[in-house]
């Protein structure tokens, strides 16, 4: 072998070892996706922040507030999906007045990707929460409540998929029993389906149908109880790929998400930011390469004040 065909045979060798040892390291920073989740829940048509003199809220709340917020992170990520967890209506005179149409109108302005039902969106009844859909621009995901026999019918969806970069996200929707909370006349003849087996039903559709690369589920359901009532504890426990539970309904306020072990011993991250909008939550997903599917995520409570995010 001469000197210039040894040379080029060593300098070959030597690639082909760096490139296989180090090759995760070499591309896993172009494959890795960071991925923002903001998330509110039970705002209960908090429009104006709390009163300055307010004893445990003052300033708080509010939509403007929360609107400068949302948009300065949306400014600082790439890749940002924005969700409410349920009871958008009743517990201001806002709501009493103009029956709901201020808060879907600002939802939509926010860029609000979805939302789910809570027990007070019946408040005005099927026909008055279906007077207020032609002002949202985002999805109603309710996967267990069946409005068939309802005016409801065929304007909400059980689930959707959302493309964010090379990630594909699956968001459905379960929602409380009504029975016994609401009244009937309210909720007329929609039927309540068991929202485990509808979970159980959507998330292997959207892992196994819709190759998603993470599942969330928007939940009325509760936290949890002390009973053995459907909670997103209990949710959690009984489903294999959900990786995410966004709650609303019990108005827990979770300093930081809990972390619940599935059916297949995988961790269920559930979030829950309180009420009234005086919190957004947030959680920051970072996915490596498809084919590891390795997920890591830090999480913040970000508190909407007056006049606190209007400095950029």
């Amino acid at each position: 072998m001469n000197r210039r065909k040894f040379i080029k045979n060593t300098l070959t060798g030597s690639a082909v070892i760096a490139l296989s040892s180090g090759y995760q390291s070499i591309f896993a920073a172009d494959q890795r996706v960071k991925l923002t989740i903001l998330h509110t829940n039970d705002v209960h048509s908090r429009i104006d922040p709390f009163p300055v003199d307010d004893i445990k809220y003052a300033g708080m709340g509010g939509v403007a507030p929360r609107s400068a917020l949302i948009k300065k992170i949306r400014q600082e990520e790439e890749h940002v999906l924005l969700f409410d967890a349920g009871d958008i209506f009743q517990g201001t005179p806002y709501f009493n007045f103009y029956g709901g149409e201020p808060e879907v109108k600002m939802m939509s302005l926010m860029g609000y990707d979805a939302g789910t039902m809570g027990n007070h969106d019946f408040d005005n009844g099927v026909e008055g929460f279906v007077k207020q859909l032609p002002h949202a621009n985002f999805p109603i995901l309710t996967a267990n409540y069946d409005f068939s026999d309802t005016p409801l019918y065929g304007k909400t969806k059980p689930y959707q998929v959302f493309k964010k970069g090379r990630l594909k996200i699956g968001v459905y929707g379960v929602c409380i029993q009504l029975d016994g909370l609401v009244n009937k006349e309210q909720f007329g003849n929609t039927k309540y389906l068991d929202p485990i087996k509808k979970a159980q039903e959507i998330e292997a559709h959207l892992k196994s149908k819709e190759d998603c690369d993470m599942i969330i589920c928007l939940s009325h359901l509760g936290y949890k109880y002390d009973t053995d009532k459907v909670s997103d504890v209990v949710l959690a426990q009984n489903t294999s790929y959900t990786d995410l539970i966004i709650g609303g309904h019990t108005h827990t306020f979770l300093p930081a998400p809990d972390n619940i072990p599935n059916k297949r011993g995988k961790k269920v991250i559930i979030n829950q930011v309180g009420f009234a909008g005086i919190n957004l939550g947030r959680l920051d997903f970072v996915f490596e390469s498809k084919i590891s599917g390795k997920m890591t995520y830090t999480s913040a409570v970000e508190p909407v004040k007056l006049f606190s995010n209007f400095n950029s």
